[in-house]
């Protein structure tokens, strides 16, 4: 907290995020964060944000690992003191364990709740949507501490199943652009990751434009060849094998086949 500004309490609106950066906002302006919050008090709040309601121990022991006990306890208190500086009621103590005061806002249990609902099989049709694009971001960057980590790629790998789950629903709804929209975020997350890549292609197939459901295809088959040198599952190349032109079978050709014999016959009449 810069010199001259008063604590606020959580009477007012609080928010942290985490995804793309870490903030701590407080009051009734909460587009502008907190200035000058040491790192100690940073790690504490995303901690707390992220584990919930863990036990002292547990805290002292995940946010200084590598000096004795008592020290990571004085640490621990020296924080606690200093965040309830600058936002009087934030953290909870109950026995033992911390939390964060009820009301306190955290992108990441937005992220959470909006993944439950795309991957609760009830909710169908209308009902879902992409996140917004404040859920979109990598969980802290440029922090490196084991537990950041583990939360890291948990939250990466239930963002891509929602984002999967959420483009095949929307295929079922016919609502083929948003579903093409979450299929390609989805691939933005890992672009190997097949799964994500077959979801492109079921949506383009779905919406009928069968030369870029093979665009799609081609493109990952290339990237996955150079890149780690082997070829797409079966699951993957069944989604076209409808496509394929059968030998002696004009009619079953595809459209996409069509257009490129097409210069060639024009070539041959003239």
């Amino acid at each position: 907290m810069s010199e001259g500004e008063c604590p606020v309490t959580l009477a007012s609106p609080a928010r942290v995020t985490l995804l793309d950066g870490f903030a701590l906002r407080l009051g009734d302006d909460t587009q502008h964060p907190v200035r000058d919050l040491p790192r100690a008090i940073q790690r504490l709040v995303a901690h707390l944000s992220l584990s919930r309601c863990p036990h002292r121990n547990a805290v002292a022991g995940a946010l200084w690992p590598d000096v004795p006990e008592d020290h990571a306890h004085g640490s621990l208190r020296s924080a606690l003191w200093r965040l309830r500086r600058v936002a009087p009621g934030m953290v909870e103590v109950s026995g033992d364990s911390l939390c964060l005061r009820a009301g306190v806002r955290v992108d990441v249990r937005e992220l959470e709740t909006w993944a439950s609902r795309i991957l609760d099989p009830r909710v169908r049709g209308g009902d879902i949507a992409m996140p917004g694009k404040a859920l979109r971001g990598e969980l802290l960057p440029g922090w490196h501490e084991e537990w950041v980590l583990l939360e890291r790629e948990r939250l990466r790998q239930l963002r891509m199943h929602a984002l999967e789950a959420l483009a095949g629903e929307l295929i079922v709804a016919g609502r083929f652009g948003e579903a093409v929209e979450a299929a390609y975020a989805a691939v933005h997350e890992e672009p190997l990751r097949e799964s994500a890549h077959r979801v492109v292609v079921r949506a383009h197939l779905a919406e009928g434009n069968v030369a870029e459901a093979r665009h799609a295809y081609e493109s990952f088959r290339q990237v996955l060849a150079d890149t780690l040198g082997v070829a797409p599952t079966p699951s993957m190349t069944g989604l076209l094998t409808e496509l394929r032109p059968r030998v002696g079978d004009v009619g079953s050709m595809p459209t996409f086949g069509l257009l490129r014999k097409a210069p060639e016959a024009a070539q041959r009449s003239s």
